[in-house]
């Protein structure tokens, strides 16, 4: 069976028989998928929406770009918004001094699912250890392994690391106003 490793900022969807696999820390993956037609995806995003003005955003490491993105995809590939169900992973509280990422992360998670009107069959987040998850789109099937100690302070030194990259890097790219 194939398996798709998502990192920071990713999605993927699929209708065929294979996992889709992520390691989480305060970032949240919404495994998302439709029954009646044997499609979903799985999104991993590292933080709720952008923050300042840029109208680029880059890429699916905010919520509402990942969660869109994943949703329109399973759509185009003949998934039913109506039929559509969620589990929600992460949102842990590892990195020391980072405020309440996770917990931004979970609330605007579940208050993007109340909007739009999608079921929350399930979660497992906000504790203190990042999670190994296993997805299995066609199923909805999901297998959650909790990462302790030595695993844990690396989760976070990668979050951290990332987390300075997305500040430093410039979002607009090369574009130039005339």
């Amino acid at each position: 069976m194939n398996s798709i490793k998502l990192l920071p900022g990713d999605y993927y969807v699929t209708r065929k028989n294979e996992t889709i696999m992520t390691v989480l820390g305060s970032c949240i993956s919404a495994c998302i998928y439709d029954p009646a037609k044997n499609v979903g995806g799985m999104n991993h995003f590292m933080l709720p929406e952008g923050e300042g003005s840029s109208l680029i955003d880059e890429g699916a490491r905010y919520g509402s770009f990942a969660m869109e993105n994943t949703i329109n995809e399973i759509i185009k590939v003949g998934g039913v918004k109506s039929n559509l169900l969620v589990k929600v992973f992460g949102g842990a509280r590892i990195i020391e001094g980072a405020g309440s990422v996770g917990m931004r992360n979970i609330e605007f998670v579940e208050n993007y699912l109340k909007l739009e009107k999608i079921k929350l069959v399930s979660s497992c987040v906000g504790d203190i250890y990042p999670l190994k998850v296993k997805f299995y789109p066609v199923t909805g099937k999901v297998l959650v392994k909790k990462l302790e100690s030595l695993q844990k302070s690396s989760v976070s030194q990668r979050e951290q690391v990332y987390s300075k990259q997305l500040k430093g890097k410039n979002i607009e790219g090369d574009i130039e106003l005339f």
